[in-house]
């Protein structure tokens, strides 16, 4: 295959009328590679073959009709991810619903107009394309995080369940359920700078000195530099949550000092659930804290060191944190 048509998005066309195939082929053949069926088994297997970009799919077919289809397709790990658009002659809202609630996410009544085929063919086009770079984001935020844990003498779990936490505390606080999964994603970045941190300070067993504390707090701009400036929702949450998680709500924190609510609310959020799980966690240094203990440390750090609003609602979600202690259990 050409390069070019590689790159073109493949379209799977399923209908047992030559006729639509032949009008959806010279609506879409320029911008598109094609793949057609003419029953619903054959475009179960061409579904897995192909692992095309988007599916328009007839409901009316013999045998195997366009619902079944559709149901079986979700059903396979392989091809559930594929938006699928359902064209038919079937016009009433009864059979919309039906395609809506099968799992399409389109529906175009026959007879198919070229224009009205390709505007929406490039609409569900482009949320694939918007969902698969938010995937390859996510999974550039999670490689970076690894790394991170890769330097540090801590676990994989303490970033776990401080995220865990992050996110309850987010939810908690009435935050959107759309920011707080990415807040859930992006605050595993939050030491990401401890990579630029040498290997001996980041294992000494003992306290550091004067000279090693100025190099350890180097990590929030080190990370903030490693993760750059991205228009990406996600990418712009986990710099500012690297740059600004050891910040104190009255201005004594580093890097910048800031203070109150100019510390960005991601990092006030990371903050609270990053001091816990090191609190509640065994450390070279020290045992670990009873929870008791560590919340009523967030309480009693409450305009200091944390937002009062926010350290005030993590205390009162306990049940929820003792769950994520549960799954996630401290070492």
């Amino acid at each position: 295959m050409p390069a070019e048509a590689a790159r073109r998005p493949c379209l799977l066309l399923v209908d047992d009328e030559p006729a639509n195939l032949q009008v959806l082929r010279l609506a879409l053949q320029a911008d598109h590679r094609l793949v057609f069926a003419t029953d619903g088994r054959r475009a179960l297997q061409l579904a897995r073959e192909h692992r095309p970009d988007l599916i328009l799919l007839d409901i009316m077919m013999p045998e195997l009709d366009g619902y079944a289809v559709c149901r079986a397709l979700q059903d396979d790990p392989a091809t559930a991810r594929i938006p699928i658009i359902f064209c038919t002659a079937r016009a009433d809202s009864q059979g919309e619903a039906q395609g809506l609630e099968a799992g399409a996410v389109d529906y175009i009544t026959k007879p198919l107009y070229p224009p009205v085929v390709r505007a929406r063919v490039r609409t569900h086009l482009s949320l694939v394309r918007a969902e698969e770079l938010r995937s390859t984001r996510l999974q550039i935020v999670q490689r970076l995080a690894r790394a991170a844990e890769y330097r540090d003498n801590e676990t994989g779990m303490h970033v776990i369940r401080m995220s865990q936490y992050a996110h309850a505390l987010a939810l908690a606080a009435g935050c959107r359920p759309e920011w707080a999964d990415d807040l859930l994603h992006a605050a595993p970045m939050h030491d990401v700078g401890k990579i630029g941190i040498p290997d001996a300070l980041l294992r000494k067993r003992g306290p550091l000195d004067a000279a090693e504390w100025d190099v350890m707090r180097r990590h929030p701009l080190i990370g903030a530099e490693i993760i750059g400036s991205d228009e990406s929702e996600i990418l712009a949450m986990a710099r500012a949550i690297a740059l600004s998680h050891h910040e104190k709500w009255d201005g004594s924190g580093y890097p910048q000092g800031l203070r109150g609510e100019q510390i960005p609310l991601a990092a006030r959020i990371v903050a609270i659930a990053d001091v816990f799980d090191a609190l509640t966690s065994r450390r070279a240094y020290k045992e670990a804290w009873p929870v008791e203990r560590a919340l009523g440390f967030i309480g009693d750090e409450a305009g200091r060191h944390f937002d009062p609003a926010l350290a005030q609602i993590f205390r009162a979600i306990a049940p929820r944190l003792a769950q994520v202690r549960e799954r996630w259990p401290i070492d």
